[in-house]
């Protein structure tokens, strides 16, 4: 079993795994569930190792203090992190509670067997139970990451299609959100946003601001950081509306209107070559010629414009300031630790005196609007102690205010030898940062990346980007294509001076990439004369990776010939080319509307040893469904006076009408080890709809999102 770098900062057994004196087991860990079925996984591994019914184990939400810091939920690397610390965990445990039981029994370790956390005796009715032997005390032991695990041949629950935990309240309706928290005393509150990020506030209607306090409005102002609070939610809604008619604003130039794909390739940038997945700093070599022996040479350009996370229920945190100075926050961020240092740091207070507490929000993968709207709950609740504090983003708010993932150029030339092969590759990104989190560090740096800080008294300038040099981190995410090409030119362009706030979205860079690198093999394979597929099999080495393929392209031309007028199209990519393998492929037609019709999508993944399968088929499926979205309708907009796109008009997403037949074909391997899956299939989604547009219409889209009006002017220049 691969050793978890978390057990290495918190490698105390109880700080991982406590067992109550009614025998139920409570994992913790520092991953937070954000639609990810996180929880449920790692309920699965405790119980496995165990041998403790899946019922009768409970994961606690994450908390500052308590659970262990294990940065944030992000990378696709939950179940290799706490997947495996707390596999290590319950291993450990169990390893000690049989010596404790074997002393107990008078009987060797190894002759004891365990059944729901009943250790047995053999050869006669001599028991004790886990909370007999350790019920409500400490284990006072380390996590041995070497501690025997059971083999896969032995597994009974890892592996089991069971229900999400917590699956109850969200399909009720009851109480399970942070927008749903209710505590004594509380207030609602309201954020008052400038039209865009550089305006500031340049006076208020002293008249509406007496009414306001005259209605039990409370207002909150630091420089141009404005909220409203008050005991009725109705009340605070309409009060914000009123603050803002009340405000004037400094708005200045706005927002730069050019053209952003033709900025991304023209402003200031920072460039850097790319081996074996990371970034180098050396000069970038220069685009030479085809190699002599090219029989064919390409060149494309493929745009993806902004893209939100667009949550369907937008962010929201509670925080209360009490009267010895500290702060609780409840709040849906996916890094609790880095979210408590910078809101600290923003408020001046030390760490120690701030505690988060994770509430789940709306499914998001990626830097949301989440610590955002738990620093303005806080800065609320700062000015009105003693009182909690929840204050929700409206959907204007979040369209308009969230980090969005960045707007790409992915630029591309490949040649082929006589025989089809790929012998020259070159590969060039342009974009703006994936990483803005506000992780704390000199400076400053944390609270300058968080929205509320650029509007209050002390304002703090956004810290200029710098180059993510981690392997297929940010822009180069997925950069390295995978395939074994004889030559490959690999370049990542930071761009400066572009307009809108960007941060980490689902698969970061990856999802560009991987659908220009996917898009492109289609045209290569077509060029060459060669079956796309058998194309990618030809330069694929690992065997692994030619399974997925084969099983993907298997599964989507099962049903026979392609119906009249549809086309198939495949693509595949292993997540930064570490993690899970993944090809997906899509049935579509284009309507006489101009509007894609997305008929089915199968996806082939491998990702090791499945412990939650209904949770990576689920994972799988939303990542298709998202990238879908993206690939076919969403583009953020915006001209000198702010976002315009700041609602599901103006910002659309796909319809229920158009969600695709899904299949999943889980390739498992018992006793691999855990391969992270949750931003798997996103570039393969939008690379399969091109090649499957193509191959229905014969035309090549290279310009996201793929709307009517993408597919008209395509039908008119071809």
């Amino acid at each position: 079993m691969p050793a978890s770098p978390s057990l290495k900062a918190h490698p105390l057994l109880d700080q991982w795994l406590a067992i109550g004196e009614d025998g139920r087991v409570t994992v913790r860990s520092g991953k937070v569930d954000i639609g990810q079925r996180i929880s449920t996984a790692l309920a699965l591994i405790a119980a496995e190792e165990l041998d403790v019914a899946y019922a009768r184990v409970d994961v606690a939400r994450a908390e500052t203090g308590i659970a262990p810091d294990e940065g944030v939920t992000a990378g696709s690397n939950s179940m290799e992190e706490s997947g495996n610390a707390v596999r290590a965990a319950a291993a450990t445990a169990r390893r000690h509670l049989l010596a404790l039981a074997a002393e107990a029994l008078e009987a060797e370790a190894g002759a004891l067997t365990v059944e729901d956390g009943l250790i047995r005796a053999p050869g006669a009715n001599r028991t004790v139970s886990y909370a007999e032997l350790i019920g409500g005390r400490a284990f006072g032991i380390d996590v041995d990451p070497s501690a025997p695990v059971k083999p896969a041949a032995a597994h009974s629950q890892i592996g089991a299609r069971v229900a999400m935990r917590n699956i109850e309240p969200i399909v009720t309706g009851a109480a399970y959100f942070v927008h749903d928290m209710t505590l004594p005393g509380m207030l609602h509150a309201r954020v008052v946003r400038p039209p865009h990020y550089a305006a500031t506030l340049a006076g208020l209607d002293e008249a509406v601001l007496a009414r306001l306090d005259a209605d039990g409005v409370r207002v909150v102002r630091d420089g141009s950081f404005l909220a409203v609070a008050h005991e009725d939610e109705y009340a605070a809604v309409k009060g914000a509306e009123r603050l803002y008619s009340a405000a004037r604003w400094d708005t200045g130039a706005g927002l730069a209107e050019d053209d952003i794909f033709e900025a991304l390739t023209a402003n200031e940038r920072v460039s850097l070559p790319v081996r074996d997945g990371a970034p180098v700093k050396e000069p970038v070599p220069p685009l030479a010629d085809p190699p002599a022996d090219a029989a064919v040479t390409l060149s494309a350009r493929f745009e993806r414009p902004y893209h939100m996370h667009g949550s369907i229920g937008p962010s929201a945190a509670m925080a209360r300031m009490d009267g010895d100075g500290t702060m609780t926050v409840w709040s849906h961020s996916q890094g609790i630790y880095m979210q408590r240092a910078s809101v600290a740091e923003s408020l001046g207070l030390e760490t120690e005196a701030l505690r988060v507490i994770h509430t789940p929000g709306a499914g998001c993968y990626g830097h949301n609007g989440a610590d955002d709207a738990a620093l303005d709950a806080a800065l609320a609740a700062r000015a009105i102690p003693g009182r909690p504090v929840l204050l929700k983003w409206t959907r204007e708010d979040e369209h308009a205010w969230e980090p969005y993932g960045s707007a790409m150029v992915m630029e591309m030339r490949a040649s082929l030898d006589a025989e089809g092969t790929v012998i020259d590759w070159s590969h060039e990104s342009f974009s703006d940062t994936y990483g803005m989190r506000p992780r704390p560090g000199p400076n400053r740096i944390g609270p300058a990346r968080m929205l509320a800080m650029r509007h209050v008294e002390d304002a703090l300038e956004p810290p200029l980007a710098q180059p993510a040099m981690g392997k297929h981190a940010g822009i180069h995410r997925n950069l390295d294509p995978g395939y074994d090409f004889a030559s490959r030119r690999l370049v990542k362009n930071l761009v400066r001076g572009l307009p809108l706030r960007t941060s980490t979205l689902r698969a970061l860079g990856a999802y560009a990439n991987v659908f220009a690198i996917e898009s492109f093999m289609d045209e290569l394979a077509e060029a060459g004369g060669v079956d796309p597929v058998e194309f990618r099999i030809r330069h694929l080495a690992d065997p692994r990776a030619r399974e997925v393929v084969r099983a993907c392209a298997e599964a989507l031309h099962r049903p026979g010939a392609v119906p009249d007028g549809r086309g198939r199209g495949l693509a595949y990519a292993r997540y930064k080319n570490a993690k899970t393998y993944a090809a997906v492929g899509f049935e579509v037609s284009v309507d006489d509307a101009a509007e894609v019709v997305l008929h089915r999508a199968v996806a082939a993944a491998d990702s090791g040893e499945v412990v939650d399968a209904e949770g990576l088929s689920a994972q799988l499926e939303g990542g298709i469904v998202q990238a879908a979205s993206w690939t076919l309708h969403e583009q953020v907009t915006w001209d000198r006076d702010g976002i315009t796109s700041r609602d599901w008009e103006t910002y659309p997403i796909l319809r229920f009408d158009n969600v695709p037949e899904i299949e999943c074909v889980l390739m498992d391997r018992p006793g691999d080890p855990y391969l992270g899956a949750g931003e798997s299939t996103a570039g393969p989604t939008a690379g399969a709809i091109a090649n499957a547009i193509h191959a229905a219409t014969g035309l090549r889209l290279r310009r996201l999102p793929f709307t009517p009006d993408a597919i008209r002017a395509a039908a008119l220049e071809t």
